[in-house]
C-alpha cells in the first residue's frame, strides 16, 4: 500500500472529498464534511468502484483525513450493502475518461463546431460502464483496471467491439492499442464477466465477412458476451476532414439483416438465444418488418434501439384496449423520418376504435446534421420549429423525450422546450418511449412535464440577468 502522506494528496487531488453525509448515515456525526476518504478495510479507495466494492460489508473499518490534518479511523457496523451515505466533490471520484480514439464512425466528430461543450465529450470510461450503462471500447484500460474487473467481479461491461479482426480495429479506431483489447474481453469471458457488445456496421469496412468474423469469435465467448447489437452508422453532412463512409442503403441493409438473422438463428439453436440482434434502423432502411416480440427475448440492447418499436407498438396495442374514451381535444406527433410510419399506424388504429380522436403525425426531415440522419432522437428544435411553423398543430404537441435533455428540456442545438412552445404557439409534451405514456397522450392524458418548472428557472435567470 502506498505510504499515508501519498494516499491523502491522491485523495484531495482525486475527488475524494465528502462533501455531505446523508441522515441516517452510520457516519453522521462521527465525522464531518470536508474530511477526504482514504480506505477502507485497508484497501486503498481510488474511485467510486473502490468506495462501493469496499464498503459493502457489514463492519467496515474507515480512515479519512480530517479538513484539520489529522488521521482519523472510525469502525462502522452497518447492514450488508447498505451504503454509507457519503457523496463526494464528483460522481466518479476521480475525473472522467475520455476516449482515447479516432473513430472513422464517431458521431462527435460529426457535429458542427459552435455546440455546447459537453456535446463534444467523448466518454469511454469502464466505471460508468458498469454504474450506467455506457459502452466503452477497452483501449484506454491498462493491466490494474483490467485485473481490478475481474477481481471486484464488475459486471456487465459494456462494449463497443465493432470487429474482432486486431488490424481492422486498429484501422477503425486509429488507436495502435485497440488490438490488444479483444484480448481483455477473453480474459473477462475466462473470469466470467458478462458483456453486452455493440458493432457500429460501416459498409465496406466491417460488413460482409468481416461482420460474420466478428459474430463468430464474439460468439465463441457465450455465455460471458450475453447480447450483441449490430447498428448502422450514421453519416451527418459534417464529415469534411474525415474518413469517406457510405450510408446504408435498402440494399446493403437487407443483405446485412439476412446475415445477422441467419447467424443469429445458429446461436439460437446451440446456445437457446440469439446474442447477436439488429436495430431497428437497420429493419427500416431495409423496408422489412420488425420482428415479433418473442424475437428480442429479454430486450437486452433497447438501449441501442433493438426492439424499441416493436416493444412501443404492443404496450400501444396493450394499451388501447384498456383505453374507455378520448378527449377528442386536436393534436399533433412530430418524429424523425424512420419512426413516422409507425407512429401513422398507431394513431390509425386509436382512430378505428375512436372515430372522434384528431390527430396528425409530422415526420421532421433532419436539415440539421443531413437527410441520411432519420431518428427521432436526433431531430432538432431548429428543424422543429422551422418545419412546422405552418402546419395546423392543434392545441397539443406530442415529442419524444429523447430529442431534449432531461434536466434542461433544450435540444441538441441549444433550442429550448420554451422557445420551441413561443415559436409555434402550441404546447409541447415531451413524452418517454412507452406505449402505455403514448396512448395516455392520444387519450387526453397528459404526460407529466417540468415546462412549467423550466419556465420559473428560465424567468429566475431572466430578472437576475436585468436586476
Amino acid at each position: 500500500m502506498q505510504p499515508p502522506l501519498l494516499l491523502l494528496c491522491e485523495a484531495l487531488f482525486m475527488g475524494h472529498v465528502v462533501k455531505t453525509i446523508e441522515d441516517g448515515s452510520p457516519l453522521l456525526r462521527r465525522i464531518s464534511c470536508g474530511a477526504a476518504l482514504i480506505s477502507i478495510n485497508g484497501n486503498e479507495i481510488r474511485d467510486v468502484l473502490d468506495y462501493k466494492f469496499y464498503s459493502y460489508d457489514e463492519r467496515c473499518e474507515i480512515v479519512f483525513q480530517t479538513p484539520e490534518g489529522k488521521s482519523l479511523k472510525v469502525k462502522v457496523k452497518k447492514e450488508q450493502g447498505e451504503d454509507l451515505g457519503l457523496s463526494f466533490e464528483t460522481y466518479l471520484m476521480d475525473k472522467a475518461r475520455g476516449c482515447s480514439n479516432g473513430c472513422i464512425f464517431c458521431f462527435v466528430d460529426q457535429m458542427p463546431p459552435g455546440m455546447r461543450k459537453t456535446l463534444y465529450f467523448k466518454d469511454d470510461d469502464a466505471r460508468l460502464s458498469f454504474l450506467m450503462g455506457n459502452y466503452i471500447t477497452l483501449t484506454n484500460l491498462h493491466e490494474r483496471e483490467v485485473q481490478r474487473i475481474i477481481d471486484l467481479r464488475i459486471s456487465p461491461v459494456n462494449i463497443s467491439v465493432h470487429t474482432t479482426n486486431p488490424e481492422l480495429r486498429v484501422e477503425m479506431l486509429k488507436n495502435p492499442r485497440a488490438d490488444v483489447t479483444i484480448e481483455y474481453m477473453r480474459r473477462f469471458a475466462a473470469a466470467g464477466i458478462k458483456m453486452n457488445c455493440q458493432i457500429v456496421c460501416c459498409p465496406g469496412y466491417n460488413d460482409g465477412q468481416e461482420l460474420s468474423r466478428s459474430m463468430r469469435e464474439m460468439s465463441e465467448m457465450y455465455p460471458a458476451v450475453q447480447s450483441v447489437s449490430v447498428v448502422p452508422v450514421g453519416v451527418t453532412k459534417f464529415r469534411e476532414g474525415l474518413a469517406q463512409l457510405l450510408p446504408f442503403s435498402e440494399k446493403s441493409a437487407r443483405e446485412t439483416v439476412f446475415q445477422v438473422s441467419e447467424f443469429a438463428q445458429d446461436c439460437l439453436s446451440k446456445f437457446g438465444t440469439r446474442i447477436f440482434f439488429c436495430a431497428d434502423e437497420l429493419y427500416l432502411k431495409a423496408a422489412l418488418s420488425i420482428p415479433d416480440e418473442e424475437f428480442y427475448e429479454d430486450f437486452a440492447q433497447l438501449e441501442n434501439g433493438v426492439g424499441l418499436l416493436r416493444l412501443l407498438e404492443d404496450e400501444f396495442s396493450a394499451a388501447l384496449k384498456l383505453a374507455d374514451g378520448v378527449d377528442g381535444v386536436p393534436f399533433s406527433i412530430a418524429c424523425g423520418v424512420s419512426a413516422a410510419p409507425l407512429l401513422q399506424k398507431l394513431l390509425d388504429d386509436a382512430a378505428e376504435k375512436f372515430p372522434n380522436i384528431n390527430g396528425s403525425v409530422f415526420p421532421i426531415v433532419n436539415d440539421f446534421f443531413g437527410h441520411s440522419i432519420n431518428v427521432t432522437g436526433l431531430v432538432t428544435g431548429s428543424d422543429l420549429i422551422a418545419q412546422l411553423r405552418r402546419e395546423r398543430l392543434g392545441q397539443r404537441l406530442f415529442i419524444s423525450q429523447s430529442m431534449l435533455r432531461r434536466e434542461e428540456m433544450d435540444f441538441l442545438d441549444d433550442v429550448t422546450l420554451l422557445q420551441a412552445q413561443a415559436e409555434l404557439g402550441v404546447s409541447i409534451f415531451p413524452c418517454e418511449c412507452d406505449g402505455f405514456v403514448l396512448c395516455d397522450a392520444m387519450c387526453g392524458i397528459l404526460p407529466e412535464t417540468k415546462t412549467s418548472q423550466a419556465l420559473e428557472n428560465e424567468q429566475a435567470r431572466e430578472y437576475y440577468r436585468y436586476n
